[in-house]
């Protein structure tokens, strides 16, 4: 599970760091056209905690009984923000508040059903 969460971190910082859509070249042949799988809720961005939440529900369950599991709810969290600030400098790139809180969402999604399902056992 371990080799998933890696994969899937590396992926998502490939794919938000590119200058362009990749996801948008191979399905519609345009590197400016982003993919939308839902609508966003209000001014937060759905595929953005899509995101976020799978790649946390991964590194959660990976890491759950390790000593360094709050360590890696820390770096979900500074990665969900220093990889929205870097939509400043990257071109084709804009940084959207409502992007960075579904960064956020998707991390504390991924934690609340995590708790949630220890305290129902």
């Amino acid at each position: 599970m371990k080799f998933i969460f890696h994969i899937t971190n590396i992926l998502l910082i490939v794919l938000y760091l590119f200058p362009g859509s990749i996801i948008g070249w191979f399905l519609y042949g345009d590197l400016i056209k982003q993919p939308q799988l839902t609508n966003d809720f209000g001014n937060i961005s759905s595929n953005h905690i899509y995101a976020f939440f799978i790649l946390s529900f991964f590194g959660i369950i990976s890491y759950k009984n390790n000593k360094n599991f709050n360590l890696l709810i820390i770096y979900l969290l500074i990665l969900a923000i220093i990889l929205e600030l870097f939509h400043l400098l990257i071109p084709v790139r804009s940084f959207q508040l409502g992007d960075l809180f579904g960064n956020i969402l998707g991390v504390i999604i991924s934690l609340l059903i995590y708790n949630l399902r220890r305290i129902v056992k």
